[in-house]
């Protein structure tokens, strides 16, 4: 009978079906939000069933949600739902901003959600920033994760020296984003090391004053333009290395005996030349008085035939005459 009178009455059909899908929607809800719902309610950091079911929709995780608004709310700070689904849904890490916030509201650092939130989606740790910033961090100077442990420059006076350093630094949160990295730091401490021993007379004076070179490299400012500010800068040990003075030495003094062996060979080369060129035109010379002394008979017996030359003895005059 019940089948015949829904069959008579079409509208009663639909308003079942259209019935049955709201309370179906509803349990939905209430299971998959409910409990959500009562743990943010007793929290004191309230979120609405808009909100979660809209979040639901956007495919956002409420979970991770409305415990960090739940965290935040327990710390001190009331966020939005809006502006943490917001970051949530630009790819950034909503647990580890809020515990940045919550870490430098502590600290009593001044920090903004939108600050923590635009480092964090710049891809730093805007968490280990903050902690940084209140605990510093000591750097190792050369990184000894790339291989290299020493940092070698040579003084005036030609001796190597080989130095370690450790660099105190502190986040600074306002350059944070856009600010160079520790590789930066260590380059740049690396550099003004080298700088300042090389600029000693002597290897001794670093010896005696490790101090000059921190004090040197810690005035040069090396921290402008970065994420950090530099604390202090500390020589952990310097070490004597290879006196390349005396070996540049070494090796001009060699240098200049091959070019001064070169020069002499080049000049033995030119006077053997030059002997081998006199032998030639001695020889040649030779040549040419044995053809002017074969021109000597037929000059002196032209001379007869003219009559320049005039003898007693007809004998030989007829002779020199005949020939």
């Amino acid at each position: 009978m019940i089948i015949t009178v829904l069959l008579n009455n079409p509208l009663l059909v639909i308003g079942g079906v259209v019935l049955a899908i709201f309370v179906f929607f509803i349990l939905t809800v209430l299971l998959n939000f409910g409990l959500l719902w009562l743990q943010a309610m007793t929290s004191g950091a309230k979120v609405s069933w808009f909100d979660l079911v809209g979040m639901w929709f956007r495919k956002v995780n409420t979970q991770v949600i409305v415990n960090s608004r739940i965290m935040a709310k327990k710390a001190g700070i009331d966020l939005p739902t809006n502006l943490i689904e917001a970051h949530y849904l630009a790819g950034g890490s909503v647990p580890n901003v809020v515990r940045a916030l919550i870490a430098a509201n502590r600290a009593n650092i001044p920090l903004t959600f939108q600050r923590a939130a635009a480092i964090d989606l710049a891809g730093r740790d805007v968490l280990g920033a903050v902690q940084t910033s209140v605990n510093p961090k000591v750097i190792d100077c050369p990184d000894p994760r790339k291989g290299k442990y020493t940092i070698d420059a040579i003084a005036k006076n030609g001796i190597q020296l080989k130095a370690k350093a450790r660099v105190t630094v502190r986040t600074n949160i306002d350059r944070l984003v856009g600010g160079a990295g520790e590789e930066t730091i260590i380059a740049r401490v690396g550099e003004g090391i080298v700088s300042a021993i090389g600029s000693s007379n002597s290897h001794k004076e670093v010896l005696e004053n490790p101090d000059k070179i921190s004090k040197a490299v810690l005035a040069k400012g090396l921290d402008a333009g970065t994420a950090f500010e530099i604390l202090s800068i500390d020589i952990a040990d310097v070490d004597v290395g290879e006196n390349f003075g005396a070996k540049l030495q070494s090796d001009q003094a060699g240098a200049d005996l091959r070019v001064a062996q070169a020069k002499a060979e080049e000049r033995r080369a030119m006077a053997i030349s030059y002997e081998q060129e006199m032998k030639a035109k001695v020889q040649e010379n030779r040549a040419k008085v044995i053809l002017a002394q074969v021109e000597v008979p037929r000059a002196i017996a032209q001379a007869f035939r003219d009559g320049h030359i005039i003898t007693h003895n007809k004998a030989t005059d007829k002779a020199a005459v005949a020939s």
